[in-house]
């Protein structure tokens, strides 16, 4: 069995610069339009959130974009479908609350998948994590209209109690841009996830390349400008 450290070796790096595609969201382009712009920009991490299609069409985008990470070297997950993630050979899922368990998803896909979860409550944070979840996305940790049931804002008093709970990797979520996320990384998130800074940015790359650039500078210690809002 691989060991938990060794699956999250190198993954905070990688979940630094996280962008969720989200075909609503996207500004009229296409998924692979905004995935190749990203990529250019420093996205480390593609989610392909796509929750009103299909599974033919969620297999097929889903083949596009893994071809595209795989020649980056993204990292590639699947929002909520443990089986289309499987079907395309994707890097890993993502699932929350009342999606499939953590520890069924982690059956299903092998002891190499990277499985994140979305955890309402420092209890279900624990949990997930000892279910065999490598990474939490936490949130949302400011308001959002990009993701309408996200419930109401955390705040940075909020991700950072779930960072001081758990031992594997937290990404901030929600409300999330270049302004703001030098906060959340302080409160102790490894990296930001993002939708509509990027995908409904003017340029999604340089949109992406200044959300690199804080994430760097934070995480390096050098600091960045950007406050809470």
């Amino acid at each position: 069995m691989i060991r938990q450290e060794e699956r999250h070796a190198g993954l905070d790096r990688r979940l630094g610069t996280y962008v969720v595609l989200d075909p609503g969201l996207a500004a009229g382009r296409s998924l692979l339009e905004v995935a190749r712009a990203a990529i250019a920009g420093g996205a480390g991490t593609l989610q392909l959130r796509a929750k009103d299609w299909d599974g033919r069409d969620l297999v097929e985008a889903g083949r596009q974009l893994r071809r595209l990470t795989a020649e980056s070297g993204a990292l590639f997950i699947v929002n909520d479908r443990v089986d289309v993630a499987l079907a395309v050979e994707a890097d890993g899922v993502h699932v929350g609350e009342r999606d499939i368990p953590v520890a069924d998803a982690r059956r299903i896909l092998g002891p190499t998948a990277v499985i994140g979860f979305s955890p309402e409550t420092v209890d279900s944070a624990r949990r997930a994590v000892a279910d065999g979840a490598d990474y939490l996305g936490v949130g949302p940790v400011f308001a959002t209209t990009s993701k309408p049931d996200a419930g109401a804002p955390i705040g940075l008093d909020g991700l950072r109690a779930v960072v001081e709970a758990v031992s594997v990797p937290v990404v901030a979520i929600g409300g999330i841009h270049a302004g703001n996320a030098a906060s959340a990384l302080r409160a102790g998130a490894c990296g930001v996830a993002v939708i509509s800074a990027v995908l409904q940015a003017a340029d999604p790359r340089s949109a992406t390349a200044e959300l690199a650039r804080v994430v760097r500078a934070v995480l390096a210690g050098g600091g960045a400008d950007g406050g809470e809002e």
